[in-house]
């Protein structure tokens, strides 16, 4: 089904263009230049953001953390062999995923840390990522609860998902 999705929502935004009345492929010009100022004035926060976090992930920090978080994460419902997953999902895509193969390698893919952990990796999102490219462009001035809020709904989400994964 989803090889047909594509081409399907192409040829409808094609036809609409055309009973609108509207150059489509001017439009698409349009869009992609502001895509690409819109690259170019985020680049400098997404760089900030992954630098901190390969930081973060290379120096040991992370393993020191998640290490001392472990017992609490296991209190509840969380495996601890998941506290670097949970700590590094917020802020990197790329390092959650190579933590997330490491579980994988360690543990299996089919036991209880290896659903927990593609439940966290699948069902939680890079908020610092996501809020450095809507905030920037955004014109939200009180970000004052934007970003915890995120990260707390990300972590109930994350408690809630590994204890659906031990009933299920």
């Amino acid at each position: 089904m989803t090889v047909y999705i594509v081409p399907l929502i192409f040829i409808t935004v094609l036809l609409l263009s055309v009973f609108r009345k509207k150059n489509a492929y001017s439009s698409f010009v349009k869009g992609a230049e502001g895509a690409l100022s819109l690259m170019m004035s985020v680049l400098p926060f997404l760089l900030a953001v992954m630098a901190a976090c390969e930081v973060f992930r290379v120096s040991g920090a992370s393993a020191v953390v998640s290490g001392f978080l472990s017992p609490a994460l296991e209190f509840v419902g969380i495996p601890g062999e998941c506290a670097e997953l949970v700590l590094l999902r917020p802020l990197s895509g790329a390092g959650s995923l190579s933590v997330l193969e490491h579980i994988y390698q360690a543990y299996g893919t089919d036991g209880i840390i290896g659903k927990c952990a593609s439940v966290i990796y699948g069902s939680s999102e890079t908020v610092f990522y996501v809020s450095a490219i809507y905030f920037s462009k955004s014109n939200v001035k009180n970000l004052r609860y934007a970003i915890p809020l995120a990260l707390v709904a990300t972590f109930l989400g994350n408690i809630l998902g590994c204890n659906l994964c031990r009933i299920i």
